[in-house]
């Protein structure tokens, strides 16, 4: 649990007034990178032995996961029984990105459910954006997800998330100056402070082109593509989110409240996708969005592309490559694909995504409505909440 004794030397870094980015820990001298309000929730960290506190996170992990997998039922508009429950959480710790965020001690699984948890929940929910905005704050990549809300023209959550994460920059400059000022003005930029690009750890895009040209810093060859890949998703993303309600009275959006968290599904996972794709770095515990895709492809009854994804989530290719000191950046070609097989499978979503889109596109004139599986008639516009059904 290497990630986790980084997060108990952060609290001890906020207790003892020590420098927040100036330290390093364990044998891999692993760095602090997130920002400092996330120093600040490590405190408890402190208070407990690394013993009880491995065991803690172990069992905070589990529970949290069982979290995500009821949360990505609610996600893919199924219930979740309890029997089912407990076996799609024993089943998901087989998942590469599950075991590794228990494996190092990580907080993926909490972020991943305090994003889903605050989007999933009913159009007007009290306070909704709030646990987006905070999640951004620990660790910035689900920021993403306030662009996309102002995309969708949900500026009042939009608004509320961005308010939020605000908030936390604001309690960490009050709380840690001299580290705020730090982290924003220079660390943030300093992604080298994560760890190599080029290693197998990374499956961002960055990562997949630096192994391919082996290039140890692919610069614009990997800026242009993560730019590309950016608007194209969330472009995508806003096209594939069921709009039909939007415009009803509160009254009426109520009475549909059931359809509320699922309307937004491939949505919420083509923007997940993007933003591991784009980051500089993506380790491969970061993908513990593979829980809510597979939920949804099985929902959908896409029980070959779910097997498929699965698969790809589970036989752990990258591993079994030849991948000590530099030997990441000459592979040979057949190995490629083997070294990054998440940013390709993000890649090959987007792609599904856009090839669908096209199709429903063609197929329905413009302006007119059709009559779709969940009942509501749609416009061509809209109607591409179904699209990969």
């Amino acid at each position: 649990m290497a990630d986790l004794l980084v997060y108990r030397a952060e609290g001890e870094a906020v207790v003892h007034g020590g420098d927040l980015y100036g330290f390093t820990v364990t044998e891999w001298r692993l760095p602090a990178t997130y920002p400092p309000f996330a120093a600040v929730l490590f405190v408890p960290t402190t208070w407990i032995p690394v013993p009880a506190l491995k065991t803690a996170f172990l069992a905070g992990n589990a529970l949290l996961l069982a979290w995500l997998v009821a949360l990505s039922a609610r996600l893919a508009g199924r219930p979740a029984p309890l029997p089912l429950l407990g076996a799609a959480t024993g089943l998901a710790l087989w998942l590469e990105p599950v075991f590794q965020t228990l494996l190092f001690g990580q907080v993926n699984l909490a972020i991943a459910c305090l994003v889903l948890w605050d989007l999933t929940r009913p159009p007007g929910a009290r306070a909704k954006g709030v646990a987006l905005g905070i999640a951004a704050g620990v660790k910035l990549t689900p920021a993403i997800f306030i662009g996309y809300l102002f995309l969708t023209t949900r500026r009042k959550e939009a608004a509320t998330a961005t308010a939020s994460f605000a908030g936390t920059a604001l309690l960490g400059a009050l709380l840690l100056p001299t580290a705020t000022v730090d982290f924003w003005t220079r660390r943030l930029f300093e992604t080298g402070r994560v760890g190599k690009a080029w290693i197998i750890d990374n499956q961002s895009l960055q990562g997949l082109i630096a192994r391919a040209t082996g290039t140890a810093a692919p610069g614009p060859a990997w800026l242009l593509p993560a730019a590309a890949v950016a608007v194209t998703g969330l472009w995508l993303a806003t096209r594939t989110r069921d709009t039909s309600d939007d415009g009803d009275a509160p009254a009426d959006r109520a009475a549909r409240c059931d359809r509320a968290p699922h309307r937004d599904r491939w949505g919420i996972l083509l923007t997940a996708f993007t933003a591991l794709l784009v980051c500089p770095i993506s380790w491969s515990h970061h993908w513990v969005w593979c829980v809510p895709l597979l939920a949804v492809l099985l929902a959908e009854g896409r029980t070959l592309l779910a097997a498929t994804a699965a698969l790809v989530f589970t036989a752990r290719t990258m591993w079994l490559l030849p991948h000590e000191g530099d030997r990441d950046l000459h592979l040979p070609w057949w190995q490629q694909p083997l070294a990054a097989p998440y940013p390709l499978l993000g890649l090959a979503l987007l792609a599904g995504a856009a090839i669908a889109l096209r199709r429903r596109g063609a197929a329905l004139p413009h302006g007119t409505g059709a009559a779709l599986p969940d009942g509501p008639q749609l416009s061509a516009r809209s109607s591409s909440a179904s699209m990969i059904r």
